[in-house]
C-alpha cells in the first residue's frame, strides 16, 4: 500500500538533473548510505557506507561507492556518473530506470546486457551490501566492480596524500587499515569474481591514476559556497566474467565490523521486510502515511552512551537535538506506535537534564552536551503528556511517576525561579529568556557577535508552552496523589498576563516577543493555538490562523518572517553568512506546517471543508517527497517559490509533524 518511487530517463537527462535527486537509507545507529539517482556524488556526504563510529555520532565515510565498467569484445562502457573539475563521466546515459522501495535499485542496459544494482545497509551494523543481478547478452562479457574507499569525517574531503592504507588481500576479501587510525579495519568482500590490482591494469582500461579517484566535484556543495574537491582510494577491483546469455547474481559487502557469511541479498530482504513490519505495526492503512512511517524510521537510532534510543535531527549532518526530538516525538514514535522507543527516548533525555534544562544538542564527540535552549524542556512536557495519552496503561503511568515526573518537577522549579541563560519567571508569571549573545529559542543563529534574530525577553511560543506545561503538571500531580493547586493558580495568572501582554490589537495577532514588544509577524504564535490547552479565545485564535496563512504559508511549510517585512529574505542560498542571515528571516520551515494544520482545523471546528483543505496541505508534500531526498522532507525551503530542498535534505521534525497532523487532524475526519 506504500508508494514505490520510480524514475525514468526523463528524470536524469543530464548529470545535473540526476544529481538533484538523492536517496538515503539509515542503519539505526547513526550511520547511513546516500547517493544520487544519477549514480554519483553531489555532496561530500554521499557514500554507500557512512559509518557511525560511536553511535549515533562520529560519522565517517568508509565506502564512497562502487563503479561499474562493462567490457564486450574489446568495447568498454563506463557506468560511472560523476562530475570532476572541468569534466564529467555520464554513466547515467546507460541507466534505464531507478526505483526506490525502502532501498535504491538501479537498472542499466548496455547493448543487450541488463544490470540491476541494489544497495542496502544492515540494520544495527556499519555494513553495506551492493547486490548485482545480471542478464548477459549473446557475447561473452566482463563486469568490473571498482570500489572507492575513504576514511574521513562525512563533512570533509580528502587530499590525495591522506589516502594511505595498509592492504591485505585474502580469499575474495580485501582488508584496508587506514594510516590515520591503525585500530580500524575496513573489510570488503565479493561473492564472485577475482580481485585485480589496479596498478597493473593497462592505461587504456583505467583512469590515469590507478589507485586514486581524483578531483570529485560536488555540485550541491558548490552552490552553497564550498569549492573543495575530493579524492578516493581504489587499489583493487573485482572482475566477473559472463558467458553468453548467462544470468548471474552476486554481491559485494563492505564493513568495519566482523565480516560474517550473511548474503548481501539477505541484507536487502531483511531491510525491506523490517520497513514493511513498521508499516504493519503503525496500522494506518494509508499510502501517504505509510511512506512517512518508513521515512520516520531513519531518525530513531541507538545512543551508545545510554544504551537507549534517541532521535537524529536531520540527515546528513545533524546529531540528536533536544528541541527537535521533543517536537518530532509524537509523529516519530507515538503515531507510528513505537511505544518502547518512545519510552527509551524520554528516559535517555531525562538522564541529561541539568539545572532544569533538557540538552539542546549532543556534540559529535564524547563531551558534555550543550544546554543553550529554553524550549526543549517545555516541549518535554508535551512529549510526556502525549505519551500517556497514546499508551495510558498503568505500567506507563508507573514509569512516568518513577523516572520522569521528578524531572518535570525539577524543570518547573528551575523555570519558576531562575536557571541558566537568563531563563526564569517574572512577577507576571511569564517566562523570560536570553540576553547578550545567547540564542536560546529555535531561531538561534549567531554569526560571531552578530545575533541575527535576537528574541531576548518573553517569546510568545515559550509562554504558550509554559502555560501548557503548568496544565500538564496540574493533571499529573493529581494523578500521582499530590496537590496540584499551585500549578492551577499559576496557570490562570499566566493566561491573564499572556492575553494582556501578547495580543496585538492593531494586527490581529500576537507579538513575537514582549515586554519590549516585537510586532513582526512570525510563525511562533501558531503554537498558542495548536497546543492542547487553549490560552486564547476562539475569536483571537481564528484571527491568528488567518494572519499566519496570509503572511507565512508557503506550500511546504511556514515562512519564518512575513514576506511583507522590510527585512524579509526570500532565498536561502550562497555563502554561509548569507544563508545564516536568511535562516530565520523568511526561509520556509517544513515542520511548522504541523502546528498550522492543527490550528487551522481547530478554529474551523474540523468542518468538512477545513479537513479537505488540511488534507491538501498535507498531501502536497508528496511532490517534494519524490524530489530532493526521495521519501524525505527537507529541513527548509526558500521563502519565495519554496521548491528546492535546502539545509538537511531530510529532517526529523518535518516528517514527524506532517505525519502527526495528517493522522490526527485529517484521517479521522475525512468523509468520502
Amino acid at each position: 500500500m506504500e508508494r514505490i518511487y520510480k524514475y525514468g530517463r526523463g528524470s536524469f537527462k543530464s548529470i545535473e538533473e540526476g544529481n538533484e535527486l538523492i536517496w538515503m537509507v539509515g542503519n539505526g545507529i547513526g550511520g547511513f548510505a546516500n547517493h544520487t539517482v544519477a549514480g554519483g556524488g553531489a555532496q561530500c556526504f554521499h557514500g554507500y557506507l557512512v559509518a557511525s563510529l560511536n553511535a549515533p555520532v562520529n560519522r565517517t565515510l568508509i565506502l564512497t561507492r562502487t563503479q561499474e565498467l562493462i567490457e564486450i569484445n574489446g568495447r568498454e562502457y563506463d557506468l560511472t556518473s560523476q562530475q570532476y573539475i572541468g569534466s564529467s563521466k555520464n554513466g547515467q546515459e546507460y541507466l534505464e530506470r531507478f526505483t526506490f522501495d525502502s532501498v535504491p535499485e538501479y537498472i542499466y542496459r548496455v547493448e543487450d546486457i541488463s544490470i540491476k544494482k541494489t544497495i542496502a545497509v544492515e540494520y544495527g551494523h556499519n555494513t553495506v551490501a551492493i547486490c548485482y543481478e545480471i542478464e548477459n547478452g549473446m557475447d561473452e562479457a566482463k563486469i568490473r566492480i571498482v570500489p572507492l574507499f575513504n576514511y574521513r569525517a562525512s563533512t570533509d574531503v580528502s587530499e590525495k596524500n591522506e589516502l594511505k592504507f595498509d592492504i591485505n588481500l585474502g580469499n575474495r576479501s580485501l582488508s584496508l587499515i587506514p594510516n590515520k587510525d591503525k585500530d580500524r579495519e575496513i573489510k570488503f568482500y565479493s561473492s564472485e569474481g577475482e580481485f585485480y590490482d589496479r596498478s597493473l591494469i593497462p592505461t587504456s582500461m583505467a583512469t590515469p591514476n590507478y589507485l586514486i579517484e581524483e578531483n570529485h566535484f560536488y555540485m550541491i556543495d558548490h552552490r552553497t559556497g564550498f569549492l573543495g574537491v575530493d579524492n578516493h582510494y581504489t587499489p583493487y577491483e573485482v572482475q566477473v566474467n559472463l558467458k553468453p546469455f548467462e544470468k548471474k547474481k552476486f554481491y559485494v559487502k563492505c564493513t568495519i565490523e566482523d565480516l560474517d557469511t550473511k548474503s548481501g541479498f539477505d541484507i536487502v530482504k531483511e531491510y525491506k521486510d523490517r520497513a514493511e513490519g513498521l508499516v504493519r505495526q503503525a496500522d494506518l492503512e494509508d499510502r501517504f502515511a505509510n511512506n512517512l512511517v518508513k521515512a520516520a524510521d531513519h531518525f530513531i537510532v541507538k545512543r551508545e552512551s545510554t544504551g537507549l534510543k534517541t532521535v537524529l535531527a536531520g540527515y546528513p549532518w545533524f546529531t540528536d537535538w533536544g528541541r527537535d526530538t521533543m517536537i518530532a516525538f509524537e509523529g516519530l514514535t507515538l503515531v507510528t506506535k513505537r511505544f518502547n522507543d518512545a519510552k527509551e527516548i524520554l528516559e535517555s533525555f531525562a538522564r541529561y537534564i541539568k539545572n532544569g534544562l533538557v540538552p539542546n544538542v549532543f556534540p559529535d564527540i564524547n563531551t558534555e552536551p550543550g544546554y543553550n535552549t529554553v524550549d526543549a524542556s517545555l516541549w518535554y512536557f508535551q512529549a510526556v503528556y502525549q505519551y500517556l495519552n497514546y499508551t495510558g496503561n498503568e505500567e506507563d503511568y508507573d514509569f512516568i511517576k518513577e523516572k520522569i515526573y521528578p524531572k518535570l518537577k525539577e524543570i518547573y522549579k528551575a523555570y519558576s525561579t531562575s536557571t541558566d541563560f537568563s531563563i526564569g519567571m517574572d512577577k507576571d508569571g511569564l517566562i523570560h529568556a536570553g540576553g547578550g549573545l545567547d540564542q536560546v529559542t529555535w531561531m538561534d543563529v549567531r554569526v560571531g557577535d552578530y545575533v541575527v534574530t535576537p528574541r531576548h525577553g518573553k517569546p510568545v511560543e515559550i509562554n504558550a508552552l509554559w502555560f501548557n506545561a503548568l496544565k500538564i503538571m496540574e493533571i499529573l500531580s493529581k494523578e500521582f496523589g499530590e496537590d496540584g493547586r499551585q500549578y492551577e493558580i499559576l496557570s490562570e495568572k499566566v493566561k491573564e498576563s499572556f492575553n494582556r501582554k501578547f495580543w496585538n490589537e492593531e494586527k490581529g495577532c500576537l507579538y513575537d516577543v514582549v515586554d519590549e514588544n516585537d510586532d513582526r509577524i512570525r510563525p511562533n504564535q501558531i503554537w498558542a493555538v495548536s497546543l492542547p490547552f487553549s490560552i486564547l479565545t476562539r475569536e483571537k485564535e481564528k484571527s491568528i490562523v488567518n494572519i499566519v496563512y496570509k503572511h507565512l504559508y508557503a506550500t511546504y511549510g511556514l515562512r519564518s518572517l512575513s514576506f511583507m517585512d522590510e527585512d524579509y529574505k526570500s532565498k536561502y542560498i550562497g555563502k554561509l553568512f548569507d544563508r545564516d542571515c536568511a535562516y530565520h528571516m523568511g526561509t520556509t520551515w517544513g515542520f511548522l506546517i504541523g502546528g498550522f494544520i492543527t490550528a487551522y482545523c481547530k478554529v474551523n471546528d474540523y468542518s468538512k471543508e477545513a479537513v479537505e483543505k488540511a488534507e491538501y496541505m498535507c498531501k502536497v508534500f508528496e511532490d517534494t517527497m519524490k524530489d530532493g531526498c526521495i521519501n524525505g522532507i527537507a529541513e527548509i525551503f526558500d521563502g519565495d517559490f519554496a521548491a528546492t530542498s535546502r539545509g538537511c535534505y531530510s529532517q526529523a521534525w518535518s516528517i514527524a509533524e506532517v505525519l502527526r497532523a495528517y493522522v490526527n487532524d485529517v484521517l479521522p475526519y475525512i468523509i468520502y
